[in-house]
């Protein structure tokens, strides 16, 4: 896609063997893939871009998605028993961080990324409560959290960066999502994440896909050469989590 004369730059051309860690393709068990047919068609589109390594991560969230690692694991096996070969598939969780969360935490342990990396995230109406107290209850069962699309939490927007800070200060990672580099989420979203990206506080990046409409808009970003400068360090800091 990219074009020298046009010097139009876009997102997906930078995107060659990466491994997606944060998307919603397993068929059935959440708000994402409906059934295997649909799985297999996205990805495919993913194949266009490079992509054949894939880390799913269906929502944990007790009252709407209470998956556990016995029901993911059944997704997966469908998943693999259907898709090709040359496709590498592993699967983890989005985990969303309440009560129900740490109460897991004595007898389950999280589905990990990659090494000791656990994606989290929180609701989009508010954070937790008692936010400070799960960071570091899960932190302490040997977990490093990786905070999930945290330009999305509008909550947060509101102290300038002051709320991202702290969290950084606690040891949390930020993966940035792909499509919040466009407006699909709003424009105050998307100022938000390249506000995070220029002041160096996106550690990672992932699709959070859950349909195909998302990888249509996901070919159609297009960057400056300042963003690209930012980019591609977290491009390249994501795929090493699998080297």
């Amino acid at each position: 896609m990219f074009s020298f004369f046009s010097k139009k730059y876009y997102f997906v051309d930078y995107l060659a063997d990466f491994t997606d860690f944060h998307n919603h393709i397993l068929p059935g068990i959440d708000d994402g893939s409906p059934d295997v047919e649909t799985s297999l068609e996205l990805l495919e589109r993913f194949e266009k871009y490079g992509i054949k390594n894939f880390v799913h991560t269906p929502h944990i969230m007790n009252d709407y998605y209470p998956n556990t690692p016995e029901t993911i694991g059944n997704a997966l096996k469908k998943l693999q028993d259907s898709q090709p070969k040359e496709v590498k598939n592993h699967a983890a969780a989005e985990y969303m961080m309440d009560q129900s969360l740490l109460d897991k935490l004595d007898n389950e342990e999280l589905l990990k990324i990659s090494g000791n990396f656990a994606l989290v995230e929180m609701s989009f109406l508010q954070p937790p409560i008692n936010l400070n107290e799960i960071l570091f209850t899960l932190q302490n069962h040997g977990n490093v959290l990786m905070l999930a699309h945290p330009e999305r939490y509008g909550f947060f927007h509101k102290n300038d960066l002051s709320k991202y800070n702290d969290l950084k200060r606690r040891n949390c990672y930020f993966q940035l999502n792909m499509l919040s580099l466009s407006d699909h989420y709003g424009k105050s979203i998307q100022k938000m994440a390249y506000k995070l990206l220029e002041n160096q506080m996106i550690d990672f990046i992932s699709s959070d896909t859950h349909r195909m409409q998302h990888l249509d808009k996901l070919e159609t970003i297009q960057l400056k050469k300042k963003h690209i400068d930012f980019l591609e360090p977290v491009i390249e800091r994501s795929k090493a989590l699998f080297n």
